[in-house]
């Protein structure tokens, strides 16, 4: 099946589920992409009033902006209603791998005000175990990253700096570097990992999301279905 279709609809299952008012995070990524731009359709058909958003990317903010969803602030709102976001893996217990596209940093941060977080993605996502399709993008802050490599390496992984078409460092939103690490057999504790990633000095944030998305919407071949957590 086309996978954009399936992203689609995803997105518009899960925006299905936002009520007027709501305060809500915007994602990043391709299927959060199809999200954002559904919440900008129903504000000006008026299926949907009244809600405010904050971006966890300067890609989505653009987006946003674009589609008329109006943006707000963490002062302003500092509990969030929902976040709708997309996933590079997931896996039956609900864990995940984000970043991808580059802003774990916010998209962890704005998860982490939010009442709930609803991930959609379509059904290559899904894993039995993490780290076996998509590397673990790591935030590290430029200053003496070359000394991190070797540090993750004694976890068991192989990173590699994550670089732009032109050969230049790759940088986040927050002016970091991103090193995305793949580990030959997975991941085998993602709880323990993250934690043992993050006592690295200079490891800003990692990809792995342990115990905040509340639900998944996955959309396959045979429909879309909801995985909520046990």
């Amino acid at each position: 099946m086309d996978t954009n279709k399936l992203k689609r609809e995803a997105a518009e299952r899960a925006v299905d589920g936002l009520r007027d008012g709501m305060a809500v995070g915007l994602g990043t990524g391709s299927t959060a992409y199809f999200v954002v731009e559904s919440v900008g359709r129903r504000l000006r058909e008026g299926s949907l009033r009244n809600i405010v958003g904050i971006p966890t990317s300067e890609r989505t903010a653009e987006q946003a902006r674009q589609v008329g969803i109006p943006l707000t602030t963490f002062e302003a709102h500092p509990a969030l209603d929902v976040t709708v976001d997309g996933a590079d893996e997931v896996s039956p217990d609900l864990t995940l791998v984000k970043g991808l596209g580059g802003a774990l940093l916010r998209e962890k941060i704005v998860a982490g005000a939010s009442g709930r977080l609803i991930i959609v993605v379509d059904e290559s996502k899904l894993v039995k175990k993490l780290g076996t399709k998509a590397p673990l993008p790591v935030e590290v802050v430029p200053f003496g990253w070359e000394v991190l490599p070797g540090k993750i390496r004694k976890l068991g992984a192989d990173p590699v700096l994550r670089k732009t078409a032109d050969g230049k460092p790759f940088l986040t939103d927050g002016h970091h570097f991103i090193l995305d690490c793949r580990w030959p057999e997975g991941i085998g504790r993602p709880d323990a990992m993250e934690l043992e990633l993050k006592r690295i000095v200079g490891v800003v944030e990692t990809g792995i999301f342990v115990g905040m998305a509340t639900e998944v919407i996955v959309a396959g071949a045979g429909g879309v279905r909801t995985m909520k957590r046990s």
